[in-house]
């Protein structure tokens, strides 16, 4: 568990067939960072809240469009402001569950996020995350505010209603009082990270029901941490047939996975 404020922070930015959204995201972050030190935003966390080093690694998925040159063209990646570095990390196709599984274990620095390369949680929540890691050794992004609003609102019907079904599923049988598991905002110690991602089997969507799983099983303290977010178009997920079978199979394994030890 962190002890002293982090130096470093790494953000793992899974990417699969991202070259039409990729880009805005990376200029949101970067925009962001390069305001440390100055004024925030009306209602966000000032940049400078974060550790002096920050590591932008991108997890190229397999992708088979313009993600990877898209990376490589970015000013960061060969010419990176002081104390912003932007990183790419190519991998076989095998799912954002693997994809944030490579990037996480290749992260080295004091506190690690994973996040949505959409930014559908907007780069400023970055601090949030980073100071509940100062006294926890995982925190997780939550769309519930304090008052009970849910940011989950505006996704699209049908998207609100598999959620509902797929909480009542996974929080009898793996993740107990965890309101939002599949908000796509985590951060974790370095520690936590090693220990949690090495241990983590399930590559599908359901990742983070797993990860949830084993923190809780292992005893790391775990904070919630309430955050802004908004429903970004464009995502690929579908409610497929094979796919709902995927994650009610994967839900059901879980805890026969980590049966022992």
């Amino acid at each position: 568990m962190t002890t002293t404020p982090p130096a470093s922070l790494t953000v793992v930015l899974p990417a699969f067939n991202e070259e039409d959204r990729l880009g805005s995201a990376l200029d949101e972050l970067f925009g962001y960072l390069r305001r440390r030190g100055g004024p925030a935003r009306e209602g966000s966390v000032g940049a400078d809240a974060l550790p002096p080093t920050v590591r932008v690694l991108v997890v190229d998925d397999g992708s088979t469009d313009g993600t990877v040159a898209l990376v490589r063209a970015r000013p960061e990646f060969s010419s990176p402001p002081a104390g912003v570095r932007l990183d790419l990390l190519e991998v076989s196709h095998g799912g954002k569950g693997a994809a944030v599984r490579s990037g996480m274990l290749a992260a080295d620095s004091d506190v690690v996020v994973f996040a949505d390369a959409d930014m559908a949680t907007p780069p400023d929540q970055l601090p949030k995350l980073v100071a509940a890691l100062a006294d926890h050794d995982v925190a997780l992004g939550s769309r519930i505010q304090p008052d009970g609003r849910d940011m989950r609102r505006t996704q699209p019907g049908y998207r609100r209603l598999l959620g509902r079904v797929f909480h009542a599923g996974a929080s009898i049988w793996v993740v107990g009082p965890v309101k939002d598991t599949q908000c796509g905002f985590k951060g974790f110690t370095l520690a936590a990270t090693q220990d949690l991602f090495k241990h983590q089997k399930v590559t599908s969507i359901v990742f983070d029901v797993e990860l949830i799983h084993l923190a809780r099983r292992r005893g790391y303290r775990i904070a919630i941490v309430p955050i802004q977010w908004s429903d970004k178009r464009g995502s690929r997920m579908s409610a497929r047939p094979a796919l709902a079978l995927r994650v009610a199979w994967d839900l059901f394994r879980i805890p026969l996975l980590h049966r022992r030890g």
